[in-house]
């Protein structure tokens, strides 16, 4: 009987240990989609920043007929 209690206990023990094993991996797993993302606007942003630019004075040409944004 005491081997069978042991087991149990070493059973709920790896339990409680792999929830805390899942928390970390999803944090780590998280972090680096945010320093994914960060890159990529860090890469990206110039170039977006003028891509957004042109369309606004397109679009605000074409309404109004001021390139103004």
């Amino acid at each position: 009987m005491p081997v069978l209690l042991f087991l149990r206990d070493l059973i709920a023990e790896t339990r409680r240990s792999e929830r805390g094993a899942s928390a970390v991996e999803y944090g780590l797993l998280v972090a680096g989609i945010a320093a994914v993302i960060v890159a990529a606007v860090f890469l990206f942003g110039g170039a977006l920043n003028v891509l957004m630019g042109d369309s606004c004075g397109t679009i605000t040409s074409f309404v109004t007929g001021n390139g103004d944004c």
